[in-house]
């Protein structure tokens, strides 16, 4: 090695090329290639093996705001998808430093060698403060992540594939991310000596329908006492009641919910002119407002984190809770018959509604965490509440 080539900067193996023509270069890192998708932030200080295994971010490159992601490495309790055998969905990761090797007595697998299993694509040696300011101010860009050892790549190619991309507007992305037919769910949630566990006896027999739903809800939906059926998200009613649930789960998922509306909304009517008890949450909280006469719409930057307060106009209390959403419900549009029930202290959009005077509620954010706080876990309690005192009516 020569004294100049002690001082060369390395060619960048990872390009981040925005529909605007900017672009980032990095360290590439996980699969080789290239993948289109929304870029998102997320201001988790952990929890980044459960992030990239959210069906919710289906279409998106998530950018972690936390420099040291990976040090922990990855395991296989760890996960949220519940089908691993499918496409994730996700378009890719941007780190700020380099992957550390794992110090954690739970890994199992170094995170780069995750990544590259998994099919993501991730660059490092990112600016993520900036690219986070960016994202504040102008919104969440679209883009093209790609990975190519060689450092070879077709700059004005990437340039036109990120623009030509459409965006997550109007796009269904539930079907791909749901569980292609019905099947029980019956594990619960982890102990720390003993991991997970199975439900026993059950006072409930709940229907989730799955837009992309994780593991940790249906965890947390047995562990308090209901035996769980899941069904694929376009599950017609006469599916549904053919189960004779005491209570019907409407679970998160990514993409456009006025475009799962079309075929989905249909049977969350159905559910809710029945009287069953019905509980949404994030995708399934805004299909739900859909159903009820509400409108949806897209956010400047969204809400993704593990940090977000909450105010429960219900109960007088600020929660911290963990989200991961684009879209969100317009407060303005729900009916006088529909409450909203919980507002962002951020920004003081919609976190969640209920019913005047059927059985129905929903939130925006995510009580099972997963990765995040434990504040809003009681929602799982007033669903059985509400599912227990419609069986004794």
């Amino acid at each position: 090695m020569t004294s100049s080539d002690a001082w060369s900067t390395p060619p960048a193996t990872a390009l981040l090329v925005l529909a605007d023509g900017r672009v980032i270069e990095g360290r590439g890192l996980g699969a080789v290639g290239q993948a289109v998708g929304e870029i998102c932030f997320n201001t988790a200080m952990t929890g980044y093996q459960e992030i990239l295994t959210d069906p919710s971010y289906s279409g998106q490159i998530v950018t972690f705001t936390f420099p040291h992601v990976g040090n922990v490495g990855t395991n296989e309790e760890d996960i949220e998808t519940v089908n691993m055998a499918a496409d994730s969905g996700i378009r890719g990761t941007v780190l700020a430093a380099e992957i550390t090797e794992p110090a954690n007595y739970r890994a199992s697998k170094h995170f780069d060698q995750w990544l590259k299993a998994r099919g993501i694509i991730g660059i490092s040696g990112v600016d993520t403060r900036a690219l986070t300011a960016l994202i504040r101010e102008e919104g969440v860009p679209n883009a093209v992540i790609a990975h190519n050892p060689d450092g070879q790549f077709d700059v004005a190619a990437l340039k036109e594939r990120a623009a030509a991309w459409p965006g997550l507007e109007g796009m269904d992305l539930a079907k791909d991310a749901s569980t292609a037919q019905t099947h029980p769910w019956s594990e619960t949630a982890w102990n720390w000596e003993t991991g997970y566990g199975t439900a026993g006896a059950s006072e409930f027999k709940v229907v989730a329908i799955d837009f992309g739903v994780k593991r940790n809800i249906l965890r947390l939906l047995s562990e308090a006492g209901c035996e769980v059926i899941v069904l694929p998200a376009t599950a017609s009613a006469d599916d549904v009641f053919s189960h004779n649930p005491d209570g019907v789960f409407l679970s998160n998922g990514p993409g456009d919910p006025a475009a799962t509306g079309a075929y989905a909304i249909s049977t969350i009517r159905d559910v809710i002119e029945k009287g069953i008890p019905t509980f949404g949450i994030c995708l399934g909280h805004q299909m739900l407002a859909l159903a009820l006469g509400g409108k949806t719409m897209k956010m400047h930057q969204g809400h993704h984190g593990a940090n977000h307060p909450v105010f429960d106009h219900t109960t007088g209390k600020v929660e911290i809770t963990s989200m991961n959403h684009g879209f969100a419900v317009d407060a303005a549009s729900l009916p006088e018959d529909v409450e909203q029930t919980h507002v962002s202290l951020f920004d003081g959009s919609n976190c969640g509604l209920r019913h005047r005077s059927k059985p129905v509620f929903s939130v925006q954010y995510h009580p099972e965490a997963s990765p995040g706080p434990r504040d809003s876990q009681y929602l799982f309690e007033r669903f059985t509440t509400l599912m227990r005192a419609q069986n004794a009516a």
